[in-house]
């Protein structure tokens, strides 16, 4: 399964729209759907703030690995500040 398909797919999951995806990672809905559609490939970095999101893995977002669930030894991610949360 293509990257673009597993952050469509995470994104649906949890209720979210591209616009609100988008806002989260600091760009405009064009520019997430094009990754959600396969026009562009996903940088590292927002590959990882993805991962993050979802709590889940790279691996799994890449289609590596079938399963979504990060390793018990994975560290926890800090709160975000409120200044850092999006609308």
């Amino acid at each position: 399964m293509a990257c673009y398909r597993r952050i469509r797919d995470l994104r649906e999951d949890h209720d979210l729209t591209q616009s609100e995806i988008a806002a989260h990672l600091g760009m405009k809905q064009p520019q997430y759907f094009r990754y959600e559609q396969g026009y562009r490939d996903v940088p590292t970095d927002i590959l990882i703030r993805l991962a993050d999101y979802y709590r889940t893995t790279t691996d799994y977002i890449l289609g590596r690995t079938d399963d979504p669930s990060l390793p018990d030894s994975f560290p926890a991610l800090p709160e975000a500040s409120p200044d850092q949360r999006r609308p």
